[in-house]
């Protein structure tokens, strides 16, 4: 296909991926619609492109829309002055390519009727059903006479909202704006930059979460030419420069198809070109480029068990590179994605070679996502090759397409009125990568994004509730709120009973998803003279919610485990004083405060990430200073030491042992699962005194095989805990 293309220098394209002439299109389709149930000669090659998909499919709706679309848009041109209707046209082909069912189709060819013509929503759907209706309403951008500069981000707002009851409605915007960003070249530099900017930060994370490859890795190169035209022309030229070097990739899918051969699995073997933002990042990540860095070795099987054959004759056959396993069949992504993941070094050069290997159906799943899957909601076959119904019961449509992430946004987008609130919340939302599964205390399982904490979970599960969380268990063990949480990791969380309880500041800090953000936030707007919360505070191992790890209490006031003075003095009239927990400090170390809610100062150690993380936030530090002997180092003191060490028997009693003997008691210890023969042994601990810190540091040393004593910078996940 002819397209202006925004890149300069001849275009690097994908292979195997050939494009129709939508000139020859434009051209036929000013000719007029073909006679009466004769199929229009514009839309012959969709035809045939969906029929290889769908052999049975009915074609008559595509033949009706287009010939609405084609007599509705006929007269009104595209900015590269070709006919409008070659837009439609090859949105349609794009995603007939992919395997669409025709209902999409029908909705793709009608998608900008209602938006730029004189055809309503009514006809549409008086004239080709419900189903296509939704689809075009879906897609159809809001006026910006009637939104102003909310136009766009309400659009998006809407067309989610559409999507959470029918992705395909997402699928036709995917395949819209590759379309508007083939042809993008003929705009101004400043509005392609724009286009650009909207598509890598909504656009492209929506492809890369509906699964749909094909789409995400053009995007992907076409924004990369836009955005950093630099770094775009040095990737081309890195790839000419390959061009004329041996490629080592062929030789070795050449043996590994000798070895399937000989081991009598049938199986197809190619080498899969990376992509220019795929080449790019290798660049990055390896420095140099060899023919292995170009390309990967994709293998098809027909089985789920051919897989792991095929698998076991690699490692058997070649050297495998065991940290590059990854099983992504037993495990999908939060995606749909299934596949396995492996290298092996190959037997001519000794070079390592990436290794894909999936079914067919797989791999129609990897490229083409929720697309491949045809018709989702449909109960039964369609007889055009859509996708089966899940088992659907009670008038219920199994939904295999709709996965927590998509769920979470249509939550908390109804808690985002402001249209910038939710255009800046959906930004941060999609940047997060990847999906994990946490298991409910009482049963059943929900989604969360990874890196999320327990803040992020009481939302998710109790909505304004979770204002009153007091604290958790994971895994059946305390845990901070702050916690972050794991794939797998089974969660109880504890509410106050008192429902006038709030959020603190704080949780922001530990907040990853919009709707706890957003709910926090507004609560604290509508409570700024709030008491602060003890339920701020992270609750610790061995630790009761609503108290501090490492804190102090205030002078006179009782503390669970004993009264104890607090050994720091802040610079703020008749503020309380409370010491973090995620960095312990004692003295004489050099420390720093910041004001929380309700009159108290919270202190940290001067090197403690926290405290750079506040100061970017624009919290103002507060002067603290130790009290007591002149040296400032009176008084007892709570802190977290990291042990390093060599695994041997008996380690955990020896350092036990030896933290005794310096007058120190352990108030709870964490033994992490060992790691090339290395352990780290993490202990919270109650001195005496703070002189004796020094003393400590050295005895555990002096432990057999201790070959590094740190303080702890950060808080320790409570999930490890174990109470000695």
């Amino acid at each position: 296909m002819t397209v202006e293309d925004p890149r300069p220098g001849p275009p690097v394209r994908r292979r195997g991926r050939p494009r129709i002439e939508l000139r020859r299109l434009g051209r036929a389709a000013l000719l007029g619609p073909a006679p009466k149930d004769r199929l229009p000669d514009a839309i012959e090659h969709v035809a045939k492109v969906h029929r290889s998909h769908h052999p049975r499919a009915n074609l008559d709706p595509l033949r009706r829309a287009y010939v609405l679309a084609e007599s509705s848009h006929r007269g009104q041109m595209r900015k590269s002055g070709e006919p409008y209707i070659t837009h439609p046209l090859a949105v349609t082909l794009i995603l007939a390519e992919l395997g669409a069912e025709t209902t999409t189709l029908t909705a793709s060819l009608l998608h900008d009727t209602v938006e730029d013509t004189d055809v309503t929503l009514h006809q549409v759907r008086q004239e080709f059903g419900e189903e296509v209706g939704y689809l075009v309403d879906g897609v159809t951008k809001l006026e910006k006479v009637d939104y102003g500069a909310a136009a766009e981000p309400e659009t998006f707002r809407k067309m989610l909202v559409a999507t959470g009851n029918d992705v395909r409605v997402m699928s036709i915007k995917l395949a819209d704006r590759l379309h508007n960003m083939r042809t993008l070249g003929v705009m101004r530099p400043e509005k392609q930059a724009r286009i650009a900017r909207v598509t890598r930060d909504v656009l492209i994370p929506l492809a890369e979460r509906l699964g749909v490859q094909a789409l995400k890795t053009e995007l992907e190169d076409l924004v990369f030419a836009i955005l950093h035209p630099e770094e775009y022309q040095l990737t081309r030229a890195l790839l000419l420069d390959q061009a004329g070097r041996p490629d080592p990739l062929p030789a070795t899918a050449e043996d590994v198809r000798s070895v399937l051969r000989e081991a009598g699995i049938a199986a197809e073997v190619h080498v899969r070109p990376r992509h220019l933002v795929s080449v790019h990042r290798v660049h990055r990540k390896r420095g140099e480029l060899g023919g292995v860095d170009l390309g990967r070795i994709l293998v098809l099987v027909s089985e789920d068990a051919d897989c792991y054959a095929v698998l076991g004759e690699l490692h058997t056959c070649f050297t495998p590179v065991i940290s590059e396993f990854k099983d992504f069949i037993a495990v999908p992504k939060f995606n749909l994605y299934q596949s396995l993941h492996t290298a092996v070094v190959s037997r001519p050069g000794g070079e390592v070679a990436e290794v894909l290997v999936r079914t067919h159906q797989m791999h129609r799943v990897a490229e083409a996502g929720v697309i491949a899957l045809g018709n989702p909601y449909a109960p039964t076959a369609e007889g055009e090759g859509g996708a089966t119904g899940d088992g659907a019961q009670d008038g219920e449509r199994a939904d295999p397409t709709r996965p927590g992430w998509l769920s979470r946004l249509l939550a908390w987008q109804e808690s985002a009125p402001d249209p910038d609130t939710f255009w800046s919340s959906l930004r941060d939302d999609l940047a997060q990568d990847g999906e994990i599964t946490v298991f409910r205390a009482g049963g059943g399982a929900f989604g969360l994004p990874a890196g999320a904490s327990c803040v992020d979970a009481a939302y998710v599960l109790h909505g304004e509730a979770a204002h009153a969380c007091i604290g958790a268990r994971v895994n059946g063990r305390l845990a901070a709120l702050s916690t972050v949480l794991a794939d797998g990791d089974a969660l109880q969380l504890l509410l106050a009973p008192d429902a006038a309880a709030g959020p603190s500041p704080e949780w922001l800090e530990h907040a990853r998803t919009p709707a706890a953000r957003i709910a926090i936030t507004r609560w604290l707007a509508a409570h700024p003279d709030a008491p602060l919360a003890d339920s701020a505070s992270p609750a610790g191992p061995g630790q009761e919610p609503g108290t501090e790890p490492g804190a102090v209490a205030e002078a006179g006031e009782k503390d669970p485990r004993h009264t104890r003075e607090v050994a720091a003095v802040a610079d703020m009239p008749g503020a309380t004083v409370r010491l973090a927990g995620c960095c312990t400090p004692v003295p004489p170390d050099a420390v720093t405060g910041f004001a929380v809610r309700g009159g108290a100062v919270t202190v940290h150690r001067t090197q403690c990430p926290e405290v750079a993380r506040m100061q970017l936030a624009g919290r103002n530090p507060v002067a603290v200073s130790w009290r007591g002997r002149g040296d400032g180092t009176s008084g007892d003191c709570r802190v977290t030491l990291i042990a390093e060490a060599l695994g041997r028997p008996q380690l955990l009693a020896d350092l036990t042992e030896a933290i005794a003997l310096q007058g120190a008691a352990v108030v709870a210890a964490a033994v992490e699962p060992p790691r090339e023969q290395t352990v780290r042994h993490t202990y919270t601990l109650q001195l005496p005194d703070a002189a004796r810190l020094p003393a400590l540091m050295r005895a555990m040393l002096k432990v057999p095989g201790v070959y590094d004593v740190t303080r702890a910078q950060r808080t320790v996940t409570a999930a490890r805990w174990n109470s000695v």
